[in-house]
């Protein structure tokens, strides 16, 4: 049991000057003011910036590990890099690799998510289109194959959160449905499709769109393509990578007043590079080179993933994109937590789990609190 006293908390209603109480693991009451019955230790914040904990739907890896790796200690590892960084809910990402080793990824991934320890697994891939593979090795894509999905489906267990497609692939409308039968959630991306092929995988249940931008066709004025599609979709949840390389900040403030504080996940897409130096990684069978943290494939000078831990990409977005803070703070919690049916995270209201990432005025992690328990104290 206990308090945070003298915050400014970042809620779905706005932002209150005020105190938040924690009991087993669970926020039991907040208001504005003083503390009105002290309960427990309570900690002071100072003014500080108290946000829901954040939430990384899509990143691959960290601290050196990947979650390629099919080694749930390794994975175990990235998943406290970024819990001790704010990032308080994760889920292991995926890319395209063999249907074997798929198999045995996900059935690795699976039992951290039955420890809690994960919130879910997505896989990138592999039904995604050669010419825009980005930093997946195009050897290893192929067409939607439902019963290779349906097998990896099993040895998840439940947990398979996500699915990105290239609806223009044979069979890619059905596999789409597939997944939403299945409680999985369709995602488009690393695509070639029209803004019609787009719209078509949209009606058939897709509600993500997967890092927006980057690796898919273009914004076109006589073909409007994906982006459009997806911007233009009240139910489409958009994903964008905000580390100032893969996007360039007016494109992030031009996403988010077009789709709405509602509809922006922020993401990492981060890789195992991720809290090191620079140097050379692999992303699944890839090599990748960071300089100054950028990171790009050896073989071909594509963007690969990013370097940042999903905090950093609040901060971006409020010093150099201009959101407001209650905006990118939800962009990086309630919104990916609503779009993947993540539930009991993501908001600080009573009742849900107290996960906290506590800021500084420089929007620098100062405290971070899960479930219940502070992984780094103020």
């Amino acid at each position: 049991m206990g308090t945070v006293a003298n915050a400014r908390l970042v809620t779905p209603d706005g932002v209150l000057e005020g105190w938040l109480r924690v009991e087993d693991g669970r926020i039991t009451a907040l208001g504005p003011g003083p503390v009105p019955e002290p309960r427990g230790e309570t900690v002071d914040a100072a003014g500080r910036w108290v946000l829901p904990g954040a939430i990384d739907i899509h990143v691959h890896g960290g601290a050196g590990a990947a979650f390629t790796d099919a080694d749930p200690e390794r994975a175990r590892s990235i998943v406290e890099f970024n819990r001790s960084h704010g990032v308080t809910t994760v889920v292991g990402g995926l890319v395209a690799a063999s249907p074997e080793d798929t198999l045995r990824q996900v059935a690795a991934l699976a039992e951290l998510a039955d420890d809690g320890d994960l919130a879910g697994i997505y896989l990138e891939g592999p039904y995604i289109a050669k010419s825009r593979c980005g930093a997946h090795d195009p050897a290893l894509l192929r067409d939607p194959d439902l019963e290779e999905f349906a097998a990896v489906l099993k040895v998840g267990r439940g947990h398979v959160r996500m699915i990105t497609v290239a609806p223009e692939l044979p069979g890619a409308l059905d596999l789409i449905r597939a997944a939403t039968a299945e409680g999985v959630v369709a995602a488009v991306g690393h695509t070639e499709a029209t803004y019609d092929q787009a719209r078509a995988a949209f009606d058939a249940g897709a509600t993500v769109a997967t890092h927006l931008f980057n690796a898919m066709r273009p914004l076109h004025h006589r073909e409007p393509g994906p982006i459009a599609a997806a911007l233009a979709d009240e139910r489409v949840t958009v994903e964008l990578i905000n580390d100032g390389v893969h996007l360039h900040p007016a494109i992030v403030g031009l996403a988010a007043a077009q789709a709405g504080p509602e509809r922006v996940a922020l993401i990492t897409d981060a890789m195992a590079a991720t809290g090191l130096g620079d140097g050379e990684y692999t992303l699944g069978k890839l090599r990748v080179r960071v300089e100054n943290g950028n990171a790009v494939v050896v073989e071909t000078g594509a963007i690969a993933s990013s370097t940042i831990v999903l905090p950093e990409a609040i901060s971006r977005a409020v010093h150099h994109v201009g959101l407001r803070l209650e905006d990118a703070a939800r962009s990086a919690s309630e919104v990916p937590a609503r779009a993947l049916g993540l539930t009991g995270v993501g908001s600080l209201v009573e009742g849900g789990r107290a996960d906290l990432l506590v800021l500084d005025e420089d929007l620098s992690v100062a405290g971070v609190m899960h479930r219940g328990n502070w992984i780094r104290s103020l």
